[in-house]
């Protein structure tokens, strides 16, 4: 008897720390932080998505559609912005497994007419983590694909590839472009086609079906107006995902192996949180950005400021390049004019978080709500201003 009671008490001490970290949020908990939030910025709907250790838990807020009153669901399609930079660089970090790409390789090396121009001496890696020195946006007059590769051709960097990070538009343009080619197909076809039916993520579009647009959410810009995303000349490659919280919270899972898929795509995925260079407080992944577990908030919000995606910063290679993390915290954010999104995951913990609206608000305050919810989820987070 005396055995089996210490038993017992050896078993408790060892699940109450797992059960510390690891509780859900209730829906009272959730309301506190997100109700104010659409409050101050006007938001009409908001989609959620918590993972806990493989299980996930979805919140929903307001509507789709100021106009119909549709309510939000966790099916509800939301644009995603620059999240889809993480996608694109899985295709790439696939293509890549299969022997299609080399990041060693020059840009120049899958478009003959940029060979003997700058893309001579940036590589697919510079593309991958915005250290090629292109620019945020394209230059204003290019609107079709001849346009675009002219503007290549005579672009020069102030840097040599590799000095400074400026976040891009352009340069995860280059790189999809690349992926494809290397493919032997185009860019919307390889992601529609083989990475998201790959993934199991049967609700994310590049362009949504027409027996789809009822879960399309409308977009709201900072002046209260209806939006959705424009066509753009890298838009399916840099900003033109469309998701709901069901398939994103999904992504973050195969981002923390807490799924199983297919192992070939499983090592693409793992290969994106690889770190290639310091910048500022955080490391420059293959489109993620990583910081260690735990990080102060300040950190966060300070690294997701308007200065960091505008501006250029100096970066650092990090040699060897730095193995994918357990004990870190990889974040992302998105927008369009009418949306916003911003998804974390810390894969020691297999926590995930994903934020969606259908407004456009600023990044600081996704980030601060997001924190909010992981402190609920982690009290072992304790605040470290």
């Amino acid at each position: 008897m005396k055995v089996k009671n210490i038993t017992a008490a050896v078993l408790c001490a060892f699940f109450i720390p797992l059960m510390a970290y690891a509780k859900p949020v209730e829906q009272v908990q959730l309301d506190d932080i997100i109700q104010p939030l659409m409050t101050k910025f006007q938001i009409p709907g908001m989609a959620i998505a918590v993972s806990i250790e493989g299980e996930d838990h979805f919140y929903n807020y307001g509507v789709a559609s100021k106009a119909s009153q549709q309510p939000v669901t966790r099916d509800t399609l939301f644009e995603i912005g620059s999240l889809s930079k993480t996608f694109t660089g899985t295709l790439a970090t696939w293509a890549q497994g299969k022997g299609k790409l080399s990041f060693d390789d020059a840009a120049s090396k899958y478009f003959p007419s940029l060979q003997g121009t700058a893309f001579d001496n940036i590589s697919l890696l510079h593309l991958a983590t915005h250290t090629s020195g292109l620019p945020l946006f394209e230059p204003e007059g290019v609107t079709t694909d001849e346009q675009l590769m002219v503007w290549y051709q005579q672009w020069q960097p102030v840097l040599p590839a590799g000095n400074q990070r400026i976040y891009s538009n352009m340069g995860t343009g280059l790189l999809g472009l690349a992926t494809a080619k290397s493919l032997g197909q185009s860019f919307n076809d390889a992601m529609q086609q083989r990475m998201l039916p790959a993934l199991g993520m049967s609700n994310t579009y590049l362009q949504v079906p027409k027996e789809k647009m009822d879960s399309y959410a409308q977009g709201y810009n900072r002046k209260d107006q209806p939006v959705r995303v424009s066509p753009g000349i890298v838009d399916a490659e840099a900003y033109g995902l469309k998701s709901s919280a069901t398939d994103l919270i999904r992504f973050l899972n195969i981002n923390m192996q807490a799924v199983p898929i297919d192992a070939k795509w499983q090592r693409a995925v793992n290969a994106t949180h690889t770190g290639y260079y310091q910048v500022n407080q955080f490391v420059q992944d293959i489109m993620w950005e990583s910081y260690p577990y735990p990080t102060p908030l300040s950190t966060l919000t300070n690294n997701n400021s308007p200065r960091i995606i505008f501006e250029s910063h100096a970066a650092r290679l990090l040699t060897p390049p730095q193995a994918p993390q357990q004990w870190a915290m990889y974040n992302k954010t998105g927008s369009t004019d009418g949306f916003s999104c911003y998804v974390l995951f810390v894969p020691a913990k297999k926590m995930a978080i994903v934020i969606l609206a259908n407004k456009s608000y600023p990044n600081i305050a996704r980030v601060k709500a997001a924190y909010d919810i992981l402190a609920l989820v982690d009290p072992q987070l304790k605040p470290m201003e």
